[in-house]
């Protein structure tokens, strides 16, 4: 496959978002694994271990939905 970067880097951000929506959906419907880097596993841990340590710097699920709806009014 032949991309043109050039052309890409020229699109508006609103075409770049687009095609960046549309290649998440297409990894999201694959049937296969995507592998991630070391440092994913080692950050989510990081951040569940803080979270565990002190609950208050989170939210709960009620909380994030209530906050995500106030913001799109």
């Amino acid at each position: 496959m032949a991309l043109n970067i050039d052309e890409l880097r020229s699109l508006p951000v609103a075409e770049k978002l687009r095609l960046v929506e549309l290649l998440w959906d297409e990894l999201g419907a694959a049937d296969v694994e995507i592998p991630l880097p070391d440092w994913v596993d080692k950050e989510a841990a990081r951040r569940r271990d803080e979270m565990l340590q002190d609950p208050k710097l989170g939210l709960s699920h009620d909380e994030a939905w209530q906050r995500i709806k106030r913001r799109n009014g």
